[in-house]
């Protein structure tokens, strides 16, 4: 049996997931958003672990809080059209249309990002329903994503901390 609450689930995990690649990819593609590309693959590395945690935590709750209503919109929005039209096999075209339309309101990033929820969710439909634990489960993604990213921003920074350390423990 099928319950209303079973696309809010998905959608949990779908936005997390698509967060935190969202967020990776824009990382990768946009190292130093209020400069130049870097031009030394360390220069780059650099740009890449310092940019990412703060696109996760500046797009992560937009993708969540926006972009999981919108997403449930244009899914029942694509549903009834397809429905009306009597082409079932065109809900998936018009449910991502509507995903990319919604994602406009952000201009480019609002598309990748909603086209990114709206491939995680596809993907995600053929698996089981997931259950509430895993949809809440699924919210770790982002934060552990955050941590790695922030856990490799602090060793960067360490090896120059490191002989005060050593002297405080000694």
């Amino acid at each position: 049996m099928r319950t209303a609450s079973v696309p809010l689930r998905r959608k949990i995990i779908a936005a997390s997931l698509a967060g935190a690649v969202f967020a990776v990819l824009l990382g990768l593609l946009a190292p130093d958003p209020f400069g130049e590309f870097p031009a030394t693959p360390g220069g780059f590395l650099n740009a890449f672990t310092l940019t990412v945690p703060v696109y996760l935590m500046y797009s992560f709750p937009v993708i969540f809080l926006v972009g999981v209503p919108a997403s449930l919109l244009a899914d029942s929005i694509a549903a009834r059209l397809s429905r009306g039209f009597r082409k079932p096999a065109a809900e998936p075209l018009i449910s991502g249309v509507l995903h990319a339309s919604f994602g406009m309101v952000a201009l480019g990033y609002g598309v990748a990002a909603a086209l990114l929820g709206f491939t995680a969710d596809r993907l995600l439909r053929k698996t089981p329903n997931p259950k509430w634990p895993a949809a809440f489960k699924s919210l770790a993604i982002p934060a552990l994503v955050w941590l790695f990213f922030m856990f490799i921003v602090y060793l960067r920074d360490l090896p120059g901390d490191f002989p005060a350390l050593l002297q405080a423990v000694l």
